[in-house]
């Protein structure tokens, strides 16, 4: 292996305190040395180390590469018409997952995996690195199962949602449905999956169905991850740090039992403004998470229905302006944040030791992020030592 110097860069997130200042551990005037697919050395240009090749980074921000824990990207079909109809007044229910069902058991696998691969190409192209992603529009036995093992085929990072919603098969048999999800469907998706999860949720599972699933799921060897709060108050998050889940995702409506119960737990609280722009609804206040001491990630819920986006700095600039957080803070929620609700350490940091993925902005800080909403910004992106953008 070569080693690479990346020098010349304005501002570098190394996510270490130990490596600069504040929780970002912030670096001016810095360089990395990549070894191969990991970083060997960050700090001030001025004491980096020789190395095999350098890079100029020409005065750019270098951050670690974005990590989307949260993304339900086998899909087919549109929903531009529910779209445009919410817009028009018309609220989100999660019955509208039943439209993507039907246009997803109708696509071929190589359509799906298509679809997966055109919008991780377009994430990366945003500086994301890291994707995880799960099934949960097939909601058959077979459906899910190619749902999982297409999507393994794309990243390490995959969850199991059989429990998105009641199968449309089963609309008059609930319980019947969760049987399934907790019997035959996860015996044949639990070999794809790393992950399970469950959307719990008035109009999909309550507190008893959303427990059997995941305890179902962990009895299997996947751990848990939880849909929790989105549209209502509910049992999701209390039930979330209660099995240890790695994320409650959404959060959207807390009791302060629910945020003690956060920042009492291992459980990170996963803020997804994308589905809040997408339907008017009220945001989530991560400012009060964050005042308690909870751990939050920010990630980009992509999915075709209620937040049809791959991008993370998007997420971040809807973070600081419509839900409290500091430009600091949403950019260790995109990074270190969503490697933590992943319980990742080699990724979401830029220190010896991690994986070398870094996303080099064309501005000289992180802070443009939010400064400049909307604007192309990522000039590059590296994952495992190598430059893909």
């Amino acid at each position: 292996m070569t080693t690479t110097l990346i020098t010349n860069i304005r501002s570098l997130v190394t996510n270490d305190p130990a490596l600069g200042d504040g929780p970002l551990g912030l670096v001016e005037d810095a360089a990395l040395v990549l070894d191969g697919e990991t970083v060997a050395w960050a700090g001030p240009a001025a004491q980096a180390p020789a190395a095999d090749h350098r890079v100029d980074a020409g005065g750019r921000a270098v951050l670690p590469g974005f990590v989307d824990s949260h993304s339900h990207l086998v899909f087919a079909g549109d929903r531009t018409a529910e779209f445009n109809a919410r817009m028009s007044g018309r609220p989100y229910e999660a019955g509208g997952i039943r439209t993507t069902v039907a246009a997803t058991r109708a696509a071929t696998d190589a359509e799906l995996s298509a679809n997966v691969a055109r919008f991780m190409r377009e994430a990366l192209r945003q500086g994301t690195t890291t994707f995880e992603t799960k099934s949960g529009y097939g909601l058959t036995v077979e459906d899910e199962a190619r749902a999982l093992r297409i999507a393994a085929e794309h990243t390490d990072e995959v969850t199991y949602l059989g429990a998105h919603i009641v199968s449309p098969d089963h609309a008059d048999d609930p319980a019947a449905y969760v049987d399934l999800v907790t019997g035959p469907m996860l015996d044949a998706c639990a070999p794809y999956a790393r992950w399970v999860d469950v959307f719990c949720e008035k109009g999909a599972f309550d507190g008893d169905q959303a427990r059997a699933v995941l305890t179902a799921g962990m009895a299997r060897g996947l751990l848990p991850r939880i849909h929790a709060n989105q549209l209502s108050y509910g049992p999701g998050v209390q039930l979330a740090v209660e099995l240890d889940a790695a994320s409650a995702d959404h959060c959207t409506h807390l009791t302060d039992a629910d945020v003690d119960a956060l920042a009492s737990g291992n459980t990170v609280a996963t803020l997804l403004p994308g589905a809040e722009f997408s339907t008017r609804a009220a945001w989530p206040d991560a400012r009060r998470l964050l005042d308690a001491g909870v751990t939050v990630a920010l990630s980009t819920d992509c999915n075709p229905g209620s937040s049809f986006t791959s991008s993370v700095p998007f997420c971040i600039a809807l973070a600081v302006r419509d839900m409290g957080m500091t430009p600091d803070e949403a950019v260790w929620s995109a990074t270190a944040g969503g490697a933590a609700a992943l319980r990742r350490t080699d990724v979401g940091r830029l220190a010896p030791g991690t994986r070398a993925d870094l996303t080099v902005l064309d501005a000289p800080s992180h802070v443009h992020l939010a400064y400049r909403p909307g604007v192309p910004l990522v000039a590059e992106v590296w994952r495992r030592g190598a430059r893909v953008v």
